[in-house]
């Protein structure tokens, strides 16, 4: 009979005599998964419109369907990447699976504003522990170097790709059907995607050990406490109550959850991932970049629908310009980092981000799409597709065989949570932007939130230098 580190082994062995069939499959199970996840994260911008029509939310209220998916999501990915650990990770990946699939359900029934709300917060619980578990598989599967490159491209490129592609079968169904239909899609794809996951996935050593509920708790608590109190400075005024107490708790939440892992026999965030001056450098550039694209995808999606007048179809559309070009630089990346320096293609990519985004902010309420969108999305594009496979790298590499599924967990974490803490920024500071005329309003505020998107971009940039560019020189300089 096989043995559980048989079968773990597999894909290895399977390399090294030539045949990497296998490792093919596997890496396309978890793409196509992941792909899943990430398109659930952006399917629903381009039914904003019609959601916000017909349930009647707030600019700012319609800003949870969004942070309550991505705030579980980052909460208990740290927790999900320790059952990974604990139960196996292909076990835990088909677990995540239907629960994502029977949540997407939910999501696409809801009715009323907390039923939407709930399911996605539910929804979140599925890709929480589905996505740290999918890069743990990866990074498993494939030994660091080329051959990891290649597989992280791969995954970034889904990352990069289901971001933008969720906005087109968004507005498409949207167009044609309802926003809920994007969310229906998931159950018979989840369906489908168990059956070549239970035969090619390998399943990893189970270990012993125990959860960190009480760091997870804190962990989720605490990131949404600080979103609720910046959402309610948009409505409520920076020193009201309503803002202070959720802050203020927040803070204290997070404070503990440090003391708490500091403390914990098996934490959820061992305290030495952060050790490494190139990886804590990865994780707070992951951060403000993704949180810059969730603003970029939150605002533009309703500015041309809103502006322009477009269909929700036509909205999705109008972001095959980065979509396209996102692909095109992504998968050459593997190319790019055998002929310069990691820390050279994050930096371009970083940059070409950047510059994109500002020339975007200054969206008006007569800015033609040509010049004032397409072309600053190319950049976008370009520079996306050339940054999120060396942030991950950067994210994942010199972790120890034990702190994998929380070193893979971590780097999802800080994905989620930026992406959540920087809308619910974004928001209130575009909610402050007001002039009596919805069109003109949804222009101002547009601007104004990429502008905000384009200065955590260049923190972003700032932490390259800062961070990784010297702590990559060091590493290189040892290694010789």
């Amino acid at each position: 009979m096989t043995t559980t580190a048989q079968r773990a082994a597999a894909p290895a062995a399977a390399r090294s005599h030539g045949t990497p069939v296998h490792a093919t499959l596997i890496l396309a199970i978890i793409c196509v998964s992941y792909f899943m996840v990430i398109l659930d994260n952006s399917i629903v911008f381009t039914g904003l419109p019609q959601i916000r029509s017909g349930m009647g939310f707030s600019e700012t209220g319609l800003s949870w369907i969004t942070n309550a998916y991505v705030l579980v999501f980052g909460g208990l990915l740290l927790l999900g990447a320790r059952a990974g650990d604990l139960f196996g990770h292909r076990r835990v990946f088909l677990f995540s699976l239907v629960v994502f699939s029977l949540t997407s359900l939910l999501v696409g029934a809801a009715q009323t504003q907390w039923w939407l709300i709930g399911a996605r917060a539910l929804q979140g619980i599925g890709a929480a522990v589905l996505a740290p578990s999918a890069l743990s598989l990866l990074t498993r599967s494939f030994a660091e170097g080329r051959a990891r490159n290649r597989a992280m491209a791969a995954y970034s490129a889904v990352a990069g790709l289901g971001a933008a592609f969720g906005l087109v079968v968004g507005g498409l169904v949207a167009d044609l059907i309802s926003w809920r239909a994007g969310f229906f899609l998931n159950v018979p794809v989840g369906v489908v995607m168990m059956v070549p996951a239970l035969r090619f996935l390998p399943e990893t050593e189970r270990r012993q050990g125990r959860f960190d509920i009480v760091g997870a708790v804190l962990a989720t608590l605490g990131s949404t406490a600080l979103v609720l109190g910046i959402v309610n400075a948009a409505d409520f005024g920076w020193t009201a109550v309503l803002t202070l107490v959720p802050l203020v708790a927040g803070m204290v939440m997070l404070g503990l959850f440090v003391r708490v892992e500091r403390r914990a026999a098996q934490p959820i965030v061992p305290l030495r991932l952060f050790t490494s001056r190139e990886r804590s450098g990865a994780y707070l550039t992951r951060m403000l970049y993704m949180g810059a694209m969730m603003g970029f995808f939150f605002f533009t999606a309703q500015f041309v629908q809103s502006v322009y007048d477009w269909t929700p179809l036509q909205a999705g559309l109008a972001f095959l310009p980065m979509t396209l070009v996102n692909f095109v630089f992504a998968v050459q990346v593997p190319r790019f980092l055998e002929r310069a320096a990691r820390p050279l293609v994050l930096l371009t990519g970083v940059v070409l981000t950047t510059l994109g985004m500002a020339w975007l902010s200054r969206l008006g309420l007569h800015t033609p799409y040509l010049t004032g969108v397409a072309l600053p999305m190319v950049l976008i594009g370009a520079g996306q597709g050339l940054t999120l496979a060396p942030l991950t790298s950067s994210g994942v590499d010199g972790v120890a065989p034990a702190d994998a599924g929380a070193g893979s967990g971590l780097v999802n974490t800080v994905h989620q949570v930026g992406s959540a803490l920087s809308l619910s920024i974004l928001t209130a500071v575009a909610a402050s932007v007001s002039t009596g005329h919805a069109a003109v309003d949804i222009a101002a505020r547009s601007g104004t939130a990429l502008t905000g998107s384009a200065v955590l971009l260049a923190l972003a940039i700032v932490t390259v230098l800062a961070l990784i560019v010297p702590a990559r020189a060091t590493h290189n300089e040892r290694s010789l």
